[in-house]
């Protein structure tokens, strides 16, 4: 009964509270079991909020007996990114410097799942100030694969990913600057969407005009990730970037006719980056799966010539501007990449940052203009599949070098500079049983665009049902 209930959508489990089939408690109840169970083998969810869960499932379930209205996401326990203040709740960023620091306020993406009546269950491990692809830190260690706990489980949203992908929580937040939703979630053979800038506001923000970093969802199908961008979603004062669509414009049933739409696919972006022969195998018999539905599938792709360049000068900027004194202060006391980025960002001028948004502003008219011929691109999600949970990155793929932590994750990051909105979703098996996503990236704020394609193509394949072995 547990694991059906841990394996169950968010969609069902809310119905279910909601009528009064069963209690907010027994459903945290299983999932608090589920995760003694299983975390273990996975190191996913590192502070756990077991009785104040129980309490708030209790409240929960006295709210309904008394009939109150409640949101959405009535009594369904979730999880929250470590990187992500949560009140009352430790969150360390991943960081020793932090390991101690239990805030005061819930940032807003908390603030929004507790208001749509989300019970938190815990905090899910991250890198160091989600810095990398591969979920490891020093306060926690390292978040391993459930499909193989041999390998990584992806990063920065790697513990929610790997969390999800085992059935200790229903849904989860997770942020992405250069992969960091998209890339577990094809690691752990669950959902993740890199909405557009602005679509899920974030605060508190020391960078508020910066579109790069964006906030959202991770969930095990595509319907329960639209559920939790509606919560999401929407107007905030806080945010001078944040949409004035309310979060209901994505919340409607998505459908499944494809017939006409047209996709580009492509397998490196005209040579932006490198990508395993063992993820190509696995993506490229999935084409004909979109053929199928009525798509016209044809090789193609976007001019994102100096997406790279703009990228790691605006990360390396944000790098310095974010982190810079702690490299001051507690040099010792950073992971190596972290304290290169920040003196790659050091290293900069006002020029070097003019010419990248520059860069960017011509990427993004580049990708608009390709929209008017395609409705959507595919790609890969990740350049290589799960690798060995040891390595802090994979150094080369297929023989050709990958010099520095971020070589490895252009097919996500070059895409974090056109603004447009990216989904991960699951897309098959290699031999060795490792998961593989595939990206389906729309045109500027087309998430419905993006959502339809990949629950269609999710509705034909069914991958994302086929669960890890712990």
């Amino acid at each position: 009964m547990h694991e059906d209930m841990a394996y169950c959508s968010a969609r069902e489990l809310a119905r279910m509270i909601r009528e009064r089939e069963i209690s907010a408690r027994e459903v945290v109840q299983a999932h608090l079991e589920r995760i003694e169970a299983v975390n273990p083998d996975i190191n996913a969810v590192v502070t756990l909020c077991a009785e104040q869960a129980l309490d708030e499932a209790e409240d929960a379930d006295q709210r309904l007996a008394f009939g109150a209205e409640v949101g959405p996401l009535h009594g369904l326990p979730v999880a929250h990114k470590d990187t992500h203040e949560t009140a009352g709740v430790r969150t360390t960023f991943g960081s020793v410097l932090y390991a101690d620091h239990v805030p005061e306020r819930d940032e807003l993406v908390v603030e929004r799942m507790r208001a749509a009546g989300a019970i938190t269950i815990g905090k899910t491990n991250t890198p160091e100030f989600a810095a990398g692809s591969h979920t490891f830190n020093p306060v926690f260690g390292t978040t391993r694969n459930p499909y193989d706990t041999t390998r990584s489980a992806g990063g920065s949203s790697g513990g929610a990913a790997a969390a999800l992908a085992c059935g200790l929580h229903v849904l989860a937040d997770g942020s992405d600057l250069g992969g960091s939703l998209r890339n577990p979630a094809s690691f752990n053979n669950v959902v993740g969407l890199r909405p557009s800038p602005g679509r899920v506001p974030s605060f508190p923000d020391p960078m508020a005009w910066s579109p790069l970093s964006v906030q959202g969802p991770l969930a095990r199908d595509v319907r329960d990730t639209a559920l939790l961008l509606s919560v999401l979603a929407g107007p905030d004062p806080r945010s001078p970037l944040a949409l004035d669509e309310p979060g209901a414009a994505v919340a409607g049933p998505l459908g499944t006719d494809l017939r006409g739409l047209r996709l580009a696919w492509s397998a490196d972006l005209g040579g932006e980056f490198d990508c395993e022969r063992a993820v190509l195998d696995t993506l490229t018999p999935q084409l004909d799966v979109l053929t199928g539905l009525g798509c016209d599938v044809e090789e193609a792709a976007p001019d994102l010539s100096g997406a790279d360049e703009a990228f790691r000068t605006l990360r390396a900027w944000r790098f310095e501007a974010q982190l810079g004194p702690l490299l001051d202060t507690h040099r010792g006391q950073l992971k190596a990449s972290v304290a290169w980025n920040i003196r790659e960002g050091r290293e900069l001028a006002g020029a070097d940052v003019a010419r990248a948004e520059h860069l960017r502003t011509r990427v993004f008219h580049r990708m608009r203009e390709f929209f008017e011929r395609y409705d959507a691109l595919l790609l890969p999600v990740s350049q290589v599949i799960p690798f060995d949970a040891a390595l802090e990155f994979p150094t080369d793929i297929d023989g050709r070098p990958q010099p520095t932590y971020l070589d490895w994750m252009r097919s996500c990051y070059v895409i974090s500079v056109t603004g447009a909105p990216a989904l991960s979703v699951p897309a098959g098996f290699t031999e060795e049983g490792l998961p593989v996503g595939l990206q389906i990236v729309g045109p500027h704020l087309a998430e419905r665009r993006v959502l339809e394609i990949g629950h269609a193509f999710e509705q034909a394949t069914g991958f994302g049902t086929r669960r890890p072995p712990v």
